[in-house]
Parts: C-alpha cells; sequence; structure tokens
C-alpha cells in the first residue's frame, strides 16, 4: 500500500505526515509526477490561497484528475478540498480542479456583526448528514479544528457527508465514490481526527 502527499509548495506536509505516522503508518512526501502515478492513495493538503495553489498543482491536475476517475482513494485537506472546486471567489479566473461542481466563498463580513470572527479559527462540532461516509465511521458529532475565510458551495447536496454551523451551514466533509476532502484539518483535530485519517487508510487497496 503506498500513500502518497503531494508536494506541490501549498501544504503542511510536516504535519499531514505526522498525522499518519501517530497511526502507525508510513506514507511518501513526493512532487514526481512518476510516484504520484503509481500511488495507491493521494493526499492533498493545502494552506494559503487558491490560485497560488493552482499555479502549484498544473503539473499534476492530469494525474490527480486520473487518479480520481479510476476510482482511486483520495484524501483533500482544507485548501485541498476547495481546489476540488472548479472556482473560487479568492482568485478569480483561477480554474480548479473541476473534481465537484459548485465555487468556494468568502463568509460574509455581515457575520462580524454576530460576534463571530473571520477566518473562521478554532474548534467546531461536526452535522453528520450522511452515515455511509467511510472516513465518518465511528465518528459523531465530534469537534474538529478549523482555519479558513473561505468555504464551498457544491451545486450537488448530496455530496456534503457533514457541515458545521458559523452563522451559515458550511460544508466540513465531501465526498463522492473514493475521493473525499475535509474543510478542517484532521491532523490537527486530536484522537478523533487520527481515526478520520484511520477510516481514510482503510479504504486503500
Amino acid at each position: 500500500m503506498m500513500i502518497t502527499i503531494i508536494d506541490y509548495g501549498s501544504g503542511n506536509l510536516k504535519s499531514i505526515r505526522n498525522g499518519f505516522s501517530h497511526i502507525g503508518v508510513e506514507v511518501n512526501v513526493s512532487h514526481d509526477i512518476c510516484d504520484l502515478e503509481k500511488a495507491d492513495a493521494l493526499v492533498l493538503p493545502g494552506v494559503g490561497a487558491f490560485g497560488n495553489a493552482m499555479m502549484n498543482l498544473q503539473p499534476y491536475k492530469q494525474v490527480i484528475q486520473e487518479h480520481i476517475n479510476e476510482g482511486k482513494p483520495f484524501l483533500g485537506v482544507c485548501l485541498g478540498l476547495q481546489v476540488l472546486f472548479p472556482k473560487s471567489q479568492e482568485s478569480e479566473g483561477a480554474e480548479g480542479l473541476d473534481i465537484f461542481k459548485g465555487e468556494v466563498v468568502r463568509f460574509d463580513e455581515s457575520l462580524k456583526q454576530q460576534g463571530m470572527k473571520i477566518p473562521h479559527m478554532g474548534w467546531n462540532n461536526l452535522q453528520i448528514k450522511k452515515n455511509d461516509c467511510t472516513i465518518l465511521n465511528g465518528i459523531d458529532n465530534e469537534y474538529m479544528y478549523f482555519v479558513h475565510s473561505y468555504y464551498v458551495l457544491p451545486d450537488d447536496d448530496d455530496i456534503v457527508a457533514a457541515t458545521v454551523n458559523y452563522g451559515v451551514e458550511v460544508p466540513a466533509v465531501v465526498y463522492h465514490d473514493h475521493t473525499y476532502a475535509t474543510q478542517f484539518h484532521p491532523e490537527k483535530s486530536g484522537e478523533i481526527g487520527l481515526k478520520i485519517l484511520n477510516n481514510f487508510v482503510e479504504t486503500v487497496p
């Protein structure tokens, strides 16, 4: 079993690799296209801006899309979720990976009048919407760690496995077949977050 974290210059690679190490799983970190093609599963972490991430992802766009189209397990984290959508208000004109339909939007400034800060930073509890999402096996309405100013608005609500409330309903987990993505950071979400990583590992043949 080879799980490869995509090293494209926009991810917190050490943090997510350490998360897998905590559950006893050694993962590969690589920017080599050949390594990504051979991987049984891919992990796409992400920090920073949508446009910069997509610029850095251009060499890997095709291999990611082929991996997903072949039904191989894939996990996106934080910005790694957002780039699965075609566009973001954060970076007008930048084209995402277009795996899921919809868009990425910024939290409205009016939330500040409700005492909410932007970015949404810290712990928030999940509201599970779909019980058949494998990476959420054994997970209830647990608290996860978030850091983001933008969130996804999918065209298809059926891909949303869990949400959190932050003045608006924010998709926290999206999935289809063997493609999973979390807006929160499972690697920074304690034992429950590590369980999500372990659930992902168990999807890998």
